[in-house]
């Protein structure tokens, strides 16, 4: 029976991507022989509604293990405007659902994080064959314990950190370095445990400033002329934590002051008098060629995608569950962020090496 595959990559890229396209090509051109035809969707779910597509034959997937990015590009359109018919007048759902039956797709392999999944849920419950595959740095997905492309950003930003502690030392500053995560901390706090930061601050966990410049002057005190500060990028205040993302954003906005990451610093050098620099890697952590770990992770989740398209089973997000790759109803992990839990065992046990949390 002839099968035809459709692959998207969609949201923020990330090291992997092209590990599992090629996991999940190489898997179905063993399984199927020519018996499949995978088309490949330019820029996400965009190239879907615009029916962008591609047909790809073996040799497009070779030589891709090791390169970061995607070969299908990728852009983000979010699920909350999937159902809102803009200036263009174009239903995207309706032309979505065109696409797969002009492209005579079979099924669609969706790579993405929380918002690609929502999406794919919804397509899902138009009647299309989805599969989804779980991609984020921030490994914030729920139902999977690991995300590719999150190892391999910790390496990333644990080098990172690594390298702020010779100058942090040389100048005697405190160093505050931004790490991805706009809502859950995974990322922080795996690098900065890595890393050896002296303080690490993520969104789980609201921080108090008095507590952080504290414990910047306690190390001081005994000696040591220098911090390391590991920031999430969406972590807040205890004051914050009252308030409603857009009051945050509003208020933020009024100090000039946009970023927690900023303004923790200039309130412990206001606070402790000590020079206080900010470091931003942004976008590297997206970047540059995946680990090994997760070459072997996005291999794994593709295979276990073409095994799914065997068996059609569709309706399903790809997950690593109790060490063993398998796979959760799109409909239960769709919309849902998996956090940091207060008490998590990472936590606690960077607490018991004296890292503070600021709480």
């Amino acid at each position: 029976m002839k099968r035809r595959v459709g692959i998207l990559t969609s949201g923020g890229d990330c090291p992997g991507l092209n590990a599992t396209i090629r996991g999940v090509a190489k898997a179905c051109y063993e399984r199927f022989g020519d018996e499949v035809e995978i088309v490949g969707i330019e820029d996400g779910y965009s190239g879907l509604i615009n029916n962008q597509c591609r047909e790809m034959v073996s040799s497009d997937f070779s030589g891709i293990l090791t390169t970061g990015g995607t070969i299908f590009g990728t852009k983000r359109t979010p699920f909350k405007m999937m159902k809102v018919v803009g200036e263009d007048n174009v239903d995207k759902v309706k032309a979505m659902k065109e696409t797969y039956k002009k492209q005579k797709l079979d099924c669609l392999l969706t790579l993405g994080g929380n918002g690609t999944h929502k999406t794919a849920n919804l397509l899902s419950e138009e009647g299309l064959n989805v599969i989804g595959l779980p991609k984020t740095i921030d490994n914030d997905i729920w139902g999977t314990s690991v995300t590719f492309g999150f190892h391999t950003a910790v390496d990333t930003a644990t080098d990172v950190i690594d390298r702020l502690h010779t100058t942090a030392n040389s100048h005697g500053r405190i160093l505050v370095v931004e790490i991805m995560g706009n809502k859950a901390g995974w990322l922080t706090l795996y690098s900065g445990i890595a890393g050896g930061a002296d303080m690490i601050v993520i969104p789980e966990i609201p921080y108090d400033i008095g507590k952080l410049c504290a414990a910047c002057e306690k190390r001081s005190r005994s000696g040591k002329g220098f911090s390391i500060l590991a920031v999430a990028e969406g972590a807040f205040d205890v004051n914050e934590a009252k308030l409603k993302k857009k009051e945050r954003a509003r208020l933020r906005a009024e100090a000039g002051i946009t970023t927690a990451t900023s303004r923790i610093a200039k309130q412990i050098e206001e606070n402790t008098g000590c020079e206080t620099r900010v470091c931003v890697p942004g976008h590297m952590l997206r970047g540059g060629s995946p680990s090994a770990y997760d070459r072997v992770l996005a291999t794994k989740f593709g295979v276990h995608a073409a095994k799914l398209i065997a068996d059609e089973k569709y309706g399903y997000a790809v997950a690593m569950i109790d060490n063993v790759v398998s796979e959760n109803p799109l409909s239960e992990v769709a919309g849902k962020t998996k956090f940091v839990p207060e008490n998590d065992q990472l936590v606690r046990t960077a607490k018991d090496i004296g890292i503070s949390f600021g709480d």
